[in-house]
């Protein structure tokens, strides 16, 4: 189980490595462009969720508890970015089958 840790104050919430992988990447992606946004998440312990203002000038950590990186999908990847782009901003959506990939 990882971390993501918000902000110089601590705040975080636990999230699985495998997920968090995926986030790590939209993540890094929408603030390379300079886009903020909105990041909805369920808090691991039953109390509720949780509103992150994601934006460049906010320190954040991604703390993997595992030391090996996840396979990443792509899929899953561009349903995220799809959900960080939308009005109700990133939320965690259940990963969909991996695209096959084809050779040629």
């Amino acid at each position: 189980m990882g971390r993501f840790i918000y902000d110089a104050s601590g705040n975080s919430v636990e999230i699985d490595d495998r997920t968090l992988a995926h986030l790590r990447i939209v993540v890094m992606n929408k603030l390379r462009r300079s886009e903020a946004f909105m990041f909805d998440v369920d808090m691991g312990d039953g109390s509720g969720r949780r509103s992150f203002w994601m934006h460049p000038s906010v320190p954040m950590q991604f703390h993997f508890f595992g030391s090996r990186q996840p396979r990443i999908n792509r899929a899953w990847v561009e349903e995220l970015m799809q959900a960080a782009s939308g009005p109700a901003g990133l939320t965690i959506v259940a990963e969909p089958p991996e695209e096959a990939v084809e050779e040629g």
